[in-house]
């Protein structure tokens, strides 16, 4: 064998190629937490029945929230403790309630009961070290096969989950986000529907839900002229919400419901003036890190409620407000939490508990061909389809290669 022959040999790895790559265990704790979401979101569906109080539904899904976690990643990492907990509180918004509703015992709303066909948005999320899988989807109180919802009601939970399988097969690498933004939108027309006006959708990494890159439904024409394009790439985490009403413009405006839900915003320093809104923001730190979380979660609400007040002024923890769409529409909501990998995108929530075609019937059904073409194909090529496709395409280069 002469020298030019000779196998040549690989350099020794460096340190940098040794280190293990914690992308695999990362997914492992999304799936983790998406996995007790979803056993908390079977529990919370059983739990939605004519006279259930919304406030009871509440505060037992983020207990069953709190006990999942709990069971699971206690095993301490080169001697710290994995932290774990509720990525998002429990809330049930009803009929035009668009989300974030999740009263206090000292709230007005908080005797609230759910009634037959009601339409009923359940949203929750865990995270493990960090890693959020953050659900959302819709019900109707009392519906069965036998008894389907029909009417409005069915148009607005057809379109939203449509919407959400058409933006499934759209958040993928080198799209970018203001496909999303159209997709949904021609989606839901179909249905005599519209988007839930400026809703967001954010990136997600570890301790941020809400990162920079985003989606917007339905934008007015300020946000059309200011929001940022982005490009989806390899590797990213998305949380996508999929908020549809019935009404005209889905336009939403807050009533009277105080706000529950709050979050730190971490890209924001300020020194609180107040000795309360110090000790509360200590707490906020400490019990939610950078999460939401809902003022129930605080040691004193009266306190909590004054302490915040100069938090929020100054921009250090942000509210969620409770907006509603004008009465007699409805308001249907599906969120899932989707991985970018190299294989193509991944599912991290699991499907939704309540949700089969049998259950919803409407007379209107989505036409565009384009639409229904992509909502016919799987979330990720299969080997086989990605090996056809590379044969096509090595077939078709040849044939030019001759034409030449």
């Amino acid at each position: 064998m002469s020298d030019s022959e000779k196998p040549t040999t690989n350099p020794a790895p460096t340190a940098e190629d040794k280190k293990p790559s914690t992308a695999e265990a990362d997914l492992t704790k999304y799936k983790t937490a998406a996995e007790i979401v979803n056993n908390v979101m079977k529990k919370l569906v059983d739990l939605c029945v004519e006279g259930a109080k919304v406030i009871d539904i509440c505060i037992e899904g983020d207990k069953l929230l709190e006990e999942g976690t709990g069971a699971v990643y206690n095993k301490p990492v080169k001697g710290t403790k994995v932290s774990k907990g509720i990525a998002f509180p429990t809330c049930v918004s009803v009929n035009n309630a668009v989300s974030h509703f999740s009263p206090l015992a000292s709230d007005p709303q908080a005797a609230q009961t759910l009634a037959k066909d009601d339409v009923v948005k359940l949203h929750l999320g865990a995270h493990i070290d960090g890693f959020a899988s953050v659900a959302a989807e819709t019900l109707v109180v009392g519906a069965s096969a036998e008894n389907p919802v029909t009417g409005r009601r069915a148009d607005v939970i057809k379109a939203a989950w449509t919407a959400a399988e058409i933006a499934m097969r759209t958040v993928k690498v080198g799209n970018k986000n203001w496909a999303v933004t159209e997709a949904v939108g021609k989606v839901t027309s179909a249905w005599d529907c519209k988007p839930v006006e400026g809703m967001l959708s954010c990136q997600q990494t570890q301790n941020i839900i809400d990162g920079k890159k985003r989606i917007i439904l339905n934008p007015s024409e300020t946000q059309k002229r200011d929001f940022e394009a982005a490009t989806f790439a390899e590797g990213e985490v998305y949380g996508i919400d999929i908020l549809v009403s019935s009404g005209e413009d889905g336009k939403a405006r807050m009533e009277e419901t105080r706000t529950t839900l709050y979050q730190r915003d971490s890209t924001i320093t300020y020194q609180l003036k107040m000795k309360t809104s110090r000790a509360v923001f200590s707490e906020v730190q400490k019990k939610a890190g950078a999460f939401p979380f809902n003022v129930r979660f605080l040691e004193d609400e009266k306190r909590a409620r004054m302490g915040l007040q100069e938090a929020v002024q100054h921009s250090l923890v942000k509210p969620y407000e409770v907006v509603y769409t004008p009465a007699n529409t409805f308001v249907a909501a599906f969120h899932f939490t989707i991985a970018l990998l190299p294989g193509g995108p991944s599912m991290i929530t699991l499907p939704p508990v309540w949700y089969k075609p049998e259950l919803v019937k409407t007379e209107k059904e989505l036409e565009d061909e384009e639409l229904k073409a992509l909502l016919a194909r799987n979330l990720r090529e299969s080997k086989k389809s990605k090996k056809k496709k590379a044969a096509k395409n090595g077939a078709e280069a040849g044939d030019d290669a001759k034409e030449v």
